[in-house]
């Protein structure tokens, strides 16, 4: 899916001593492990109180895997199959075959020499091995306490969004284009920082959302290096103006990221484009098991909109009352697709994944939230930073995309000449302190 000549950079690895990719694999991914067992044994009795010696047996079992599979981490083993019999084990075992067919040396496959984006997610695949092959815990989410956690100790600031989207659609009965564009950009941007909130870059840690958000948006506006909010805009407004597709209206696709705060602030900007007439449809794609600590699963989605509804703060509940009619009315929609917990980027996605591909081609705008998404959509790459959104995409263009990210990965492309170096000789972190943000935009060109 190459569009041009230029040399395609090599993948972010743990084989650069000193990197993030390095410090991640050697520190981060270990204790996530760790906290993962440690949720797995301390849920031991209910285990029992629901399945008997047989969950005690299964948590003992899948204990066990874990704890190899961290040791196995630890000291660079080679990476090994996949052993379930998922419907996505072959496509996991095929991409494993393809990484060993690009090491130098017919090295294997292993965790500090294979790229720093397969493994990591290899290693939340292994995981639900672990949990798969051990009934009957299959189902257990080891993350639900701290996306639960995350969703409580942030209801402050859930409360103050909720609050001010109903008064803003109350008040907006016939609101100029100036007063609808200022609204649409306060509610990206708070959908935008909402993805600060990622559990799996705290390695778990407490990362909840205390503050009013909308209050915090002026002073963080310095720290969006690349702002195309504007082309968003235009993006959603050229359907306004069309006559043609103003009876389908436009399609939004939200890629989602986390759960807990993020996820409410996905909701608000979804709700307010609706509401107000910017997209007739949106649809959300969401993971299909637990994934990088605090991914969005049905579950997940499900709970939230409940927990908004059960709110004892009148405008919190009024919003999960909407947002259950939306569902209901086929207006708002969850999807998940095995695509979206494999390691590939996302330029192979019209080979590995053709239906999903096509499905998002018709969506009038796609976006898509957080680091990993960002990740995916650059291939995790060595690039310049000066290189082009749209080269880095390397021919992923199946409709208008938007990238709402906060920088925790050193992958940063589109930014202008000298911005990365100076940005380097300030604050030597910056692409992974969660500090810094980017709305990327790319509009494929029109066929002809």
């Amino acid at each position: 899916m190459e569009t041009d000549h230029v040399k395609t950079p090599q993948s972010l690895s743990a084989k650069f001593e000193g990197s993030f990719a390095y410090l991640t694999v050697r520190d981060r991914l270990p204790t996530i492990l760790t906290k993962v067992i440690d949720t797995i044994h301390r849920n031991k009795n209910s285990f029992f109180e629901e399945h008997g010696e047989e969950g005690v047996n299964a948590e003992k079992r899948a204990i066990s895997f874990l704890s190899k599979l961290r040791n196995e981490l630890q000291t660079d083993k080679p990476v090994l199959p996949l052993s379930d019999d998922a419907e996505d084990t072959a496509a996991w075992n095929e991409y494993m075959q393809r990484q060993q067919d690009m090491m130098e040396d017919r090295q294997p496959v292993s965790w500090f020499k294979s790229p720093w984006l397969y493994v990591e997610c290899y290693m939340y695949r292994r995981i639900q091995e672990a949990l798969w092959l051990n009934p009957p815990i299959g189902d257990f989410d080891v993350f639900k306490e701290g996306k639960t956690q995350s969703f409580f100790e942030s209801q402050q600031a859930i409360i103050f969004l909720c609050t001010h989207l109903r008064e803003v659609l109350t008040s907006m009965d016939n609101p100029n284009k100036k007063q609808l564009f200022d609204h649409f950009l306060k509610f990206l941007q708070v959908s935008l920082w909402g993805n600060k909130c990622d559990l799996s870059i705290s390695a778990g840690q407490d990362n909840s959302q205390k503050t009013s958000p909308i209050e915090s948006l002026a002073s963080l506006q310095r720290f969006i290096l690349v702002d195309d909010s504007d082309q968003v805009w235009s993006a959603l407004m050229a359907l306004q103006g069309s006559r043609e597709t103003e009876k389908r209206g436009a399609r939004v696709d939200l890629i989602l990221d986390n759960a807990g705060f993020e996820l409410l602030t996905d909701l608000v900007l979804a709700d307010f484009l609706v509401s107000v007439g910017l997209a007739k449809e949106v649809r959300f794609h969401g993971k299909s098991f637990p994934w990088f600590v605090s991914d969005v699963t049905k579950k997940d989605f499900d709970w939230t909109i409940k927990q908004t509804v059960a709110s004892n703060h009148k405008q919190m509940s009024a919003c999960g009352v909407q947002w259950k009619h939306l569902l209901k009315e086929g207006v708002w929609s969850y999807h998940d697709h095995r695509f979206w917990t494999l390691p590939h980027e996302f330029c192979d996605m019209p080979t590995d994944a053709a239906d999903l591909y096509t499905a998002l081609q018709g969506s009038d705008l796609i976006l898509f939230k957080g680091d990993l998404n960002y990740r995916k959509l650059t291939g995790d790459r060595d690039w310049e930073h000066t290189v082009p959104f749209a080269r880095a995409l390397r021919g992923f263009h199946p409709a208008p995309l938007c990238s709402l990210r906060t920088l925790k990965a050193n992958v940063q492309v589109g930014l202008q000449p000298g911005h990365g170096e100076m940005l380097t000789s300030q604050e030597p972190d910056w692409m992974t302190n969660g500090k810094y943000a980017v709305v990327q935009f790319f509009c494929p060109p029109r066929e002809q």
